[in-house]
């Protein structure tokens, strides 16, 4: 062990990567800063910690005793295996995320509800076609499955936007900021059809497999509106493409998938009022992402250091 901190995050600037640096020496550690993925795997393996990415890095770190993911999910690393060093510590960086993902999600809500897919496929073919009927976020009933980060950022922002009620989903029940009021996973059923707009914000766990089932879908009103962010694992996409295309449902907009990259010849390229997008809506692309990130690691870092809890480690039994 020779107290070094490995990182890939090549989208650190100098000042970013002078931070972290400063950080490190004030408790005795190195930084060494990788831009690929092979450096990362040459340098980890005789680090103490690892700030990036990748499952084939956890592999090849025996002596690796704390890996920061710089990404919200983490279900790749909570089996059993994945890591060389079985005690090594797990932190993710949910709570980064909040501000872009909450924009992307607002954006797509707008794009449907204003029909923006048939009036891009309209002026596509040069055609001069207007009069279809729109629809609002204003006195709009949302249902937001997932009360963290991405919830609760995305129902501090739309609030302004007028919706009738903002409803949260998730484990427990126990009531989160910014909704209007919060149920149990287990009263979906209740409230599912009766939402206009539903915001898939939740990591793949065994709890949250297949909630959007083709059976939940069915009861969905059919003008209602799909988006989804979490993890793809949350839909049975066969049964939202067949939904679509069928006119048993207003539209979807999905930035995460079952099997990324999406395989060419899936449904979900071609249903109808459906957008997709590749896996970028929390992409460390905004500079207050980035930031954000890594003052979450560097908080971390002083908590490691100094022999305190961590403030954002992973259970791996629950999968966040």
């Amino acid at each position: 062990m020779n107290e070094k901190i490995v990182l890939l995050r090549p989208m650190l600037t100098e000042a970013q990567e002078a931070q972290v640096t400063a950080l490190a020496e004030r408790y005795g550690r190195r930084t060494v800063f990788c831009r690929t993925k092979e450096e990362a795997l040459e340098e980890v393996r005789d680090a103490e910690i690892y700030y990036g990415a990748g499952t084939d890095v956890a592999a090849a770190a025996k002596e690796l005793r704390w890996f920061c993911s710089g990404s919200a999910g983490v279900e790749q690393y909570v089996g059993e295996g994945v890591f060389a060093s079985p005690d090594c510590l797990l932190t993710n960086s949910a709570g980064a995320y909040g501000v872009t993902i909450s924009e992307h999600i607002i954006m797509l809500c707008i794009l449907l509800a204003r029909r923006m897919p048939e009036y891009f496929a309209i002026t596509r073919d040069r055609n001069w076609k207007n009069g279809l009927m729109i629809r609002s976020i204003y006195g709009s009933r949302l249902l937001v499955l997932g009360t963290g980060d991405l919830g609760r950022t995305f129902a501090a922002h739309v609030r302004s936007l007028g919706p009738a009620e903002i409803i949260g989903v998730n484990r427990s029940g126990r009531e989160a900021e910014g909704f209007d009021r919060t149920l149990a996973f287990t009263r979906l059923d209740e409230v599912l059809p009766e939402a206009d707009f539903v915001i898939g914000c939740l990591p793949a766990t065994a709890e949250t497999e297949n909630m959007l089932s083709a059976e939940r879908i069915a009861s969905m009103k059919e003008t209602a509106f799909v988006v989804n962010v979490g993890r793809g694992s949350l839909i049975d996409e066969d049964a939202l493409a067949e939904a679509l295309n069928g006119g048993r449902l207003g539209g979807a907009a999905l930035d995460v998938f079952r099997t990324e990259p999406l395989p060419k010849d899936h449904p979900l390229w071609t249903a109808r009022n459906c957008i997709a997008t590749p896996h970028m809506a929390g992409q460390d692309a905004l500079a207050q992402t980035i930031q954000k990130n890594l003052d979450m690691f560097c908080e971390d870092l002083e908590n490691y250091c100094e022999g305190r809890p961590m403030a954002h480690l992973v259970d791996r039994r629950a999968g966040y």
